[in-house]
């Protein structure tokens, strides 16, 4: 095991050509286990032009074509509401689990979403990887807003090509009710991410 992940760092950051092999290490490194299967593995064309070596030179109308194609896939939210309940919004951005080979199928899946923000303020732990989103609400809810935030929720890459955010609506990580209800966590005055620091 440790012979194939030296492998594949080591092939991973150094050149392109290298792609196949390195899926074939995973494929023979994984088995199927439970309802996760090495078929996840597989990376879709967007994930693939995002794995290219830092050194590679970036395809900048690729980009943007992409880019483009992620920003039409994005639907309207049902009903055209984008506001749903913040307190259910809450449980689903506290909520790191579902898609493991140990959660249950059957039960939704979270966001876990404090994995990468800060949202409560009064929250201790919290990942930096993302920005703070306390405070969200503070922008208003604007037309532009809204659907801004909405799209970035379902499909990050329709504003950053490369983004490391899940894309919750588009991949089915999260369901349109749920990211209403987290929509509502970032937005309602009375959500605990837009009340007022300790």
């Amino acid at each position: 095991m440790m012979k194939a992940i030296t492998l594949l760092f080591a092939v991973m950051f150094s050149s392109p050509l290298y792609a196949d092999e390195v899926y074939d290490v995973l494929l023979d490194s994984m088995v199927d286990k439970n309802f996760v299967t090495v078929e996840r593995l597989k990376q879709d064309e967007l994930q693939a032009f995002c794995s290219k070596p830092r050194s590679a030179k970036v395809d900048e109308a690729r980009a943007a074509e992409l880019r483009e194609a992620a920003l039409e896939g994005v639907p309207s939210p049902p009903g055209g509401d984008y506001l749903g309940d913040w307190q259910r919004g809450e449980k689903v951005a506290i909520n790191g689990k579902g898609l493991q080979y140990s959660d249950d199928p059957n039960a939704a899946n979270g966001g876990n979403c404090y994995a990468c923000h800060q949202l409560d303020p009064a929250e201790a732990a919290y990942g930096t990887l993302g920005p703070s989103l306390s405070g969200y609400g503070a922008r208003g809810q604007s037309a532009a807003m809204l659907k801004y935030t909405w799209t970035k929720l379902w499909n990050t890459h329709a504003y950053n090509v490369c983004s490391h955010m899940p894309r919750f609506g588009a991949a089915g990580i999260l369901t349109p009710q749920q990211l209403q209800d987290v929509m509502a966590f970032l937005f309602d005055p009375t959500s605990p991410v837009n009340r007022s620091q300790p």
